[in-house]
C-alpha cells in the first residue's frame, strides 16, 4: 500500500542513521543502518518522588527492522555492545517505517 509517508523514514535514516553492527543470536554479524539514542527516562520512586536514568535505544527502519529479534547483539559504535529487549512500533503506517528497539547495556 502506498502511503504519503513512504520513503520519509528513509530519508530520515539517512540524515540520522550511522551504521552499526548487529549480531542476532547465534548469527553472523552484518552492518544496518540506524538511529542509536540514550534517552532520559523519569523513574517514580517510592517515596513519590522521581529519579532520571538513560535508556538506549535505537530506531531500524523496516524491512531490516523485521528481522530483529530479543537477545539480539547490537554495537553502535560509541565503544559499548547492547542487547536487543523489546521492539516498539512507532504507528507509522509506512512500509518503510521505523521501529525503535529497547536496548540493555552489555557488560
Amino acid at each position: 500500500m502506498t502511503s504519503i509517508f513512504d520513503g520519509m523514514a528513509g530519508l530520515l535514516n539517512q540524515v540520522f542513521g550511522a551504521p552499526v553492527a548487529w549480531t542476532p543470536s547465534g548469527g553472523s554479524t552484518s552492518t544496518i543502518r540506524g538511529v542509536f539514542r540514550d534517552t532520559p527516562v523519569r523513574v517514580p520512586t517510592e517515596d513519590g518522588g522521581e529519579v532520571v536514568t538513560v535508556t538506549p535505544t535505537i530506531e531500524v527502519q523496516k524491512p531490516a527492522a523485521d528481522q530483529i529479534r530479543r537477545g539480539d547483539t547490537i554495537i553502535p559504535g560509541n565503544g559499548k555492545s547492547y542487547t536487543v529487549l523489546a521492539p516498539f512500533a512507532k504507528g507509522s503506517p509506512a512500509e518503510d517505517a521505523f521501529v525503535i528497539f529497547e536496548l540493555e547495556t552489555l557488560q
